[in-house]
């Protein structure tokens, strides 16, 4: 369990999506749930690299999600559309084990968005609002057994402190930075009428080694193989150069993890930075395969527009 979010946060949106929290009509931090039950928290705080020192009755046993400022800070107030910058620990509720410890790692990210608005609105009403430098608790529901025999699962409290906030950047419309030459050899690519790139392939020899070149190289965020990048993009085969999927057939860029995709472009796009344009020639063993899916086999070749990054 690497980062405790990516577990934690998406089950407690399920949990209140339905719940119908108001949206915060004034721009303070909100408790909500049965916050009488974290009133016996005591937090001693640690700095920002370690655990604060956490004390509270067990077990503690919530029915639905429950949040507080338990502290606050001497810093601005955290603002909607800001992307916070937080570390977590977690316990067991039922018997104050430690479950997740973020604090000696790089900060998570929460992003404060109309999505998480939507979508789980009393965490959302209780960071905007906050000030940095504050600690809020999150108690999130345990679950019961299943019928399967699937064991039940105690209540889990959360400590988090919300290190800094900043504007999260802006998504580019098109790529921007200084043109670069590619080495000869590679395939050729050229904007149609419409502003969208189009490949040449003919006489391009089958790569032996994943191949990552930018065209336009920008001077926005690098990008890690563990970000959530938004893109436009073209992908060819190599052998014949059909165009097999296209984000500018739809008018709609394209936003997905670097985890999620094929080795080829979690390889091959990690270290470039927002901006860029990048041509990308990928192996099949770092895509596909032979057998493919669908039109997309074989070595393959993208263009790929890097707008943004999370």
């Amino acid at each position: 369990m690497r980062r405790i979010l990516a577990i934690l946060i998406p089950g407690l949106l399920l949990l209140t999506a339905c719940g119908g929290q108001p949206a915060a009509p004034e721009p303070t931090s909100q408790s909500a749930g049965e916050t009488a039950k974290l009133d016996s928290l005591k937090l001693t705080d640690n700095g920002d690299k370690k655990a604060p020192g956490v004390e509270f009755t067990k077990p503690l046993d919530v029915t639905q999600p429950t949040v507080k400022v338990v502290d606050e800070g001497n810093g601005d107030r955290v603002k909607a559309n800001q992307v916070a910058d937080i570390s977590i620990v977690a316990f067991n509720g039922k018997d104050g084990s430690t479950v997740e410890d973020t604090f000696p790692k790089d900060p998570e990210k929460l992003e404060l968005n109309d999505a998480l608005k939507s979508g789980s609105a009393i965490i959302y009403n209780a960071f905007v609002g906050a000030k940095v430098g504050s600690h809020l608790a999150l108690a999130v529901p345990g679950q019961a057994a299943s019928a399967e025999g699937g064991e039940a699962k105690p209540s889990q409290l959360l400590v988090i402190k919300i290190l800094a906030a900043k504007d999260a950047a802006p998504v580019l419309d098109k790529p921007e930075g200084d043109p670069v030459t590619p080495p000869a050899g590679l395939p050729t690519v050229k904007e149609n009428d419409k502003g969208v790139p189009e490949i040449s392939v003919a006489g391009v020899a089958a790569p032996t080694a994943l191949i990552s070149q930018d065209l336009i190289k920008g001077k926005g965020q690098a990008v890690k193989a563990t970000d959530t990048i938004t893109v436009n993009y073209v992908g060819v085969a190599l052998a014949g150069g059909k165009v097999f999927d296209s984000s500018f057939d739809s008018g709609k860029k394209a936003t997905f993890p670097l985890t999620g995709v094929i080795k080829g472009w979690t390889q091959g796009l990690d270290g470039k930075t927002v901006g860029s344009r990048v041509l990308l020639v990928v192996p099949k063993d770092l895509a596909y395969g032979d057998q493919g899916q669908g039109d997309a086999k074989g070595d393959l070749v993208f263009v790929v527009d890097i707008l943004g990054v999370k």
